[in-house]
């Protein structure tokens, strides 16, 4: 029971963020109202976003090794919570408001709020850079929610 409680982490230098962060995207999701999203889609865009999240923390923090969080050596609690929930959270919420006019629109502003929560995380000291930087980030973040989610949504709507 010792090596369990070690493994979550809890000691983690601003680990409050990232659970504190996660519940509240994820209680988000369940309580807003449905406007362009199923269940369905909620259900594979949880799965699929989750499962890239992952595989890019394994590519990208832990075989690169261009950033840490949290403890380094073992998945804690924060990063379970982190990595599963807000950014699948943050693409159904973008994908629920996502319409043919407001899609950059949407796109800066979510953009603009996963780099807050990335820059929250520096700040309270979950997570450290190692080579990565914020304008990678948000290179990144602009082609998942400019490109790479409509495409998505668009994917699951066909079939």
């Amino acid at each position: 029971m010792q090596q369990f409680i070690a493994n979550l982490d809890l000691g983690a230098k601003g680990i409050w963020f990232p659970v504190t962060a996660s519940i509240l995207f994820a209680l988000t999701v369940l309580i807003i109202p449905k406007k362009n999203i199923s269940w369905r889609e909620i259900y594979i865009t949880f799965g699929v976003v989750g499962f890239i999240t992952w595989f890019s923390d394994g590519l990208i923090a832990r075989e690169l090794d261009l950033f840490d969080i949290g403890d380094p050596k073992k998945a804690g609690i924060g990063d379970l919570l982190s990595y599963t929930f807000i950014p699948s959270s943050l693409a159904i919420l973008y994908l629920n408001y996502l319409t043919l006019t407001n899609k950059w629109k949407l796109t800066t502003f979510f953009t603009l709020i996963a780099l807050l929560i990335e820059f929250g995380m520096v700040h309270v000291g979950y997570m450290k850079y190692k080579g990565w930087n914020w304008y990678v980030s948000i290179i990144v973040f602009l082609i998942s929610f400019g490109f790479l989610l409509p495409m998505h949504i668009k994917l699951i709507r066909k079939a």
